[in-house]
């Protein structure tokens, strides 16, 4: 790593055992429970997702093209743009049967989140968001450039709860405190018309909303960060359950968090317990990643 590069603030936890998992508004098929008890070694996670500036730095100190700026059999390369942030007059784009609001983009990557035309310039209003369309192998990457890796599903949920054993959300069980939104979902009638009740239509900067008891910020949507964590929706069953890793081999690797794409109506995957699973090589433009140590 670059002596000058900036990195993610890394934050020590002594570890200890918590309730991993949850059963109450789970999916079942995504292996979200049975509820156990697991024992993690100490270590070190970053307060927030990765930002663009900060990926902006891995990519200047190698010059690293991520999954979705390389071009497959010859044709021009691209990811998938949730259609409410495309504009109106933007070109037709082929959709995902069953889930038409995302649109697959010649040119989006995590430097022109939207496509041609949304080039993120140095100190821009968004520097300080997650950077997203990267993928797993993008999000190691970075992470073994920083001299870090990707935390584990168990290490990432142990920090996200903040010690709130079993809640819902880092802040609590409600979707709310009060009043006030606690993180940056969709607000509104999905797919059609975000009305940005949070503050936020698309991502929000990493630190835009309160930190949990460990002083982690949006767990809770904004970006499905990934894990190192092949994906299974069936878990240990040896007793005691110490520092999981997940399983051997897989598929899809596991992400968490949910993003500014959940709500209640369709996904409420902004749940702690929740998790979900996607092909290492996916790129999207409401994935992102922290790091661990």
């Amino acid at each position: 790593m670059a002596e000058s590069a900036p990195i993610a603030n890394l934050i020590e936890l002594s570890g200890g055992s918590f309730l991993m998992g949850n059963e109450q508004d789970a999916y079942p098929a995504d292996g979200e429970g049975p509820v156990r008890e697991v024992f993690l070694s100490s270590f070190s996670i970053s307060s927030t997702a990765v930002t663009n500036a900060e990926f902006e730095a891995f990519v200047a100190d190698t010059n690293y093209m991520t999954t979705a700026e390389q071009s497959e059999d010859g044709n021009p390369p691209w990811s998938f743009v949730f259609a409410g942030l495309l504009p109106d007059d933007f070109s037709p784009t082929r959709g995902v049967l069953g889930a038409e609001w995302w649109r697959q983009v010649e040119g989006a990557d995590w430097l022109h989140p939207e496509g041609p035309g949304s080039e993120l310039e140095p100190g821009c209003s968004r520097w300080n968001h997650p950077v997203v369309h990267v993928s797993w192998f993008d999000a190691k990457a970075f992470a073994e450039w920083a001299d870090c890796r990707l935390p584990t599903e168990a290490e990432w949920e142990f920090a996200a709860r903040g010690d709130l054993n079993q809640k819902r959300f880092p802040w609590g069980d409600e979707s709310k405190l009060g009043e006030d939104f606690m993180c940056n979902i969709f607000t509104g009638s999905f797919p059609d018309k975000n009305d940005a009740e949070d503050g936020w239509v698309g991502t929000c900067p990493v630190d835009a909303f309160p930190a949990n008891n460990f002083g982690l910020h949006n767990c809770s949507g904004n970006v499905w960060e990934w894990c190192d964590d092949w994906f299974s929706s069936r878990h240990e069953s040896d007793e005691p359950i110490i520092d999981p890793k997940g399983p051997l081999m897989g598929l899809d690797r596991v992400v968490k968090g949910g993003s500014y794409l959940c709500h209640d109506s369709y996904c409420n995957r902004y749940r702690l317990g929740a998790r979900m699973g996607l092909l290492p090589d996916s790129s999207l433009g409401h994935q992102g990643f922290r790091i661990a140590r």
